[in-house]
């Protein structure tokens, strides 16, 4: 089952999300879906689908609610980079909200994941350094690594200072035609990882870049999307499929 749902976030705020969840009694894992810049679009819906079409609960929340939750994604991301983007304490009082929706489903294991992609998987590893959660995928994350632009019209950070507060495993999938990430960004994050002992794996995918992943776009590699794939369902399969004692 699939629906519109609204959660508490940042500061109190209502924000919605879109939410699908298996049929029948669980317990089932959680998942939360992070969305892309382009914003909280049918794309990312899909994904939020298919996490539920293979047994997890799983939550997208709207990044972009303030500036209207009926928007139109593209009008509503547009917005949202005209002021800079999401702040970081913002993004984090949202999801907040939307892991503590997925642990309080009657079907849940107790167990909760994040994964986002492009801008989203910046923020997987930031919830990961911030948040409880079970386990996290980046999916080509700009900027956890390496230096902003001159210019950059996102007012956003690097994260690898905060690597030493990874408190789950992480799976990373880079397309080696990347700029951000660059493929040396990657092996920066992977270098900080291995320094602090984490528990890690990377993928990175030759004759993809940016967005490989998505259906609906140019950048779109079915060869290199379909392995990450299943390399998600591996590590969520490992790290979330035990109920809490």
């Amino acid at each position: 089952m699939a629906e519109n749902v609204f959660l508490t976030g940042y500061a109190g705020d209502t924000i919605n999300a879109y939410q699908a969840i298996p049929q029948g009694d669980g317990p089932f894992p959680g998942v939360l879906v992070i969305h892309h810049l382009p914003g909280w679009d049918s794309a990312t819906k899909e994904i939020t689908r298919t996490f539920a079409a293979n047994g997890y609960n799983a939550i997208c929340p709207n990044l972009y609610a303030r500036e209207g939750m009926e928007t139109d994604p593209d009008d509503a991301a547009a917005a949202a980079r005209s002021k800079g983007g999401v702040p970081d304490d913002q993004f984090l009082g949202d999801v907040s909200g939307a892991i503590d929706a997925l642990r309080a489903l009657s079907t849940s294991n107790g167990k909760v994941g994040v994964i986002g992609y492009c801008s989203g998987g910046r923020q997987s590893f930031l919830t990961a350094v911030s948040l409880p959660v079970d386990a996290a995928v980046d999916c080509y994350g700009a900027f956890v690594t390496g230096t902003i632009p001159d210019g950059f019209p996102l007012k956003v950070v690097t994260l690898v200072d905060r690597t030493g507060s990874l408190g789950c495993p992480l799976l990373g999938l880079f397309g080696n035609d990347d700029q951000f990430p660059s493929p040396e960004q990657v092996t920066e994050l992977e270098e900080a990882l291995v320094a602090h002992g984490k528990t890690y794996e990377f993928h990175r995918y030759d004759g993809a870049g940016h967005a490989f992943f998505s259906t609906n776009r140019t950048a779109f590699r079915p060869e290199a999307a379909l392995d990450g794939w299943e390399r998600i369902f591996s590590w969520f399969g490992t790290y979330l499929s035990a109920s809490e004692a």
